[in-house]
């Protein structure tokens, strides 16, 4: 295990995946916003999600990026070959060249997830079993901050200097933020993954394989795909509101940064003292409560206050339960491997949630907004029961116990 304190871990992985939100809450936040007001209709908008399928795909290079003995040599160049993206799309013209930024946009995916590989076995090689709960809210608060501040405050800096400020702004902080990881003196691995472990489709496959992970993989494809449908059309339908990039940008970089922030440390927190089975069970409960909330605003309940109050609470349940979700996915990793090991399990939810993504643009155009985010609760409720009646048949290890790689809640 590292030998840098627990307040020098969270810091270190804090820029990192505040990094990887950074580019990436623009494009999934603030982007649906602005093709909106270019007049593209929902379900196109729905099926730009797919440029975010490196993530899902990224399982597939996993190992080859596990191998290596020292985690920065791949996360400092993928950060700057996103920053160097960034520089790019500043210069592009959206009216003119959409089809290049739309590349742009699936680019950054692929370098950032393939960085996302390395920093989750980083995560997995620093912090003990008892650090997980809060490394992991950590890990959540830094992206969602990133999310925040590319989807929210960037937006905000769009509506008033434009397209080339707004990208040049991004691709500084990404170079700002690789400063920590840049000084980090990281000792090579005792053991990688090639130390008598295939680099190919045979380490995956063992992944799948071991005790509980078939039916732990189906809780990581319910957990979110509710909320992830509902979510998909939220922008889109603030904006049919008659709400402009600002509104939506204070909205979101104020009242969901703040909330969402705060969830995701309680969420870490709430992992370690409640136990994670029983965490992400309740936080899930309150996930699906601020999913609904949603169809209130599309029947009526429009008000500016009360978008900001659905906003505040949505964002704060969606980070407690992805806290504890990822805390539980960390568990079940193995020290060697934790990188591919984090990973299958990631791409396995980015598939379930990029599904409902790329769906919620179809349900809204044929239903309306409030049945849309109706059915987001609905399929909420019913991946939650469905999520509890899976871990109800399999092992919870004592509070304490690394249960990596074995069969555990």
């Amino acid at each position: 295990m590292s030998q840098l304190s627990t307040r020098a871990k969270l810091g270190l992985l804090s820029t990192l995946y505040f990094s990887q939100g950074l580019p990436f809450g623009f494009f999934v936040q603030a982007l649906p916003v602005l093709l909106r007001e270019q007049g593209l209709s929902l379900p196109a908008i729905s099926m730009t999600s797919l440029l975010a399928l490196p993530w899902a795909l990224k399982f597939a290079w996993a190992p080859w990026v596990d191998a290596s003995p020292r985690r920065k040599r791949w996360i400092v160049p993928l950060q700057w070959g996103s920053a160097s993206v960034m520089f790019i799309t500043a210069m592009l013209d959206p009216s003119k060249l959409l089809w290049a930024v739309l590349a742009a946009v699936f680019i950054a995916n692929l370098l950032a997830a393939t960085q996302d590989i390395a920093t989750d076995g980083l995560a997995v090689d620093e912090l003990d079993y008892e650090e997980r709960g809060l490394g992991n809210g950590v890990q959540v608060a830094g992206y969602r901050v990133g999310m925040i501040v590319g989807g929210g405050l960037m937006l905000v800096i769009f509506d008033y200097t434009g397209w080339a400020l707004t990208f040049g702004t991004i691709g500084v902080l990404l170079l700002v933020a690789s400063i920590p990881i840049l000084l980090r003196d990281e000792p090579p691995r005792e053991r990688t993954l090639d130390d008598g472990e295939p680099m190919d489709w045979r380490a995956i496959l063992a992944i799948v394989k071991r005790p509980g992970m078939a039916s732990w993989l189906l809780v990581l494809v319910l957990y979110k795909f509710g909320e992830s449908l509902a979510g998909g059309m939220l922008r889109p339908y603030l904006v049919d509101l008659g709400m402009r990039e600002a509104q939506i940008g204070w909205m979101l970089g104020a009242a969901g940064f703040t909330s969402g922030l705060i969830g995701a440390l309680a969420g870490g927190w709430g992992a370690q003292k409640l136990g994670r089975r029983r965490a992400l069970i309740l936080f899930g409960a309150l996930q699906t409560l601020g999913v609904t909330l949603y169809a209130l605003a599309a029947l009526g309940a429009n008000e500016l206050p009360m978008l900001y109050l659905f906003c505040i609470i949505e964002h704060f349940t969606g980070g407690l339960a992805t806290a504890a979700l990822f805390t539980m996915m960390m568990d079940r990793c193995q020290e060697h491997s934790g990188g591919t090991d984090y990973t299958v399990q990631a791409s396995v939810v980015v598939l379930s949630t990029g599904l409902a993504s790329s769906l919620s643009g179809f349900v809204a155009m044929k239903f309306g907004y409030a049945f849309h985010f109706w059915l987001g609760g609905t399929l909420s409720i019913l991946g939650l029961l469905a999520v509890i009646a899976l871990l109800s048949r399999q092992k919870e290890h004592p509070a304490g116990q690394n249960p990596a790689g074995a069969s555990n809640s």
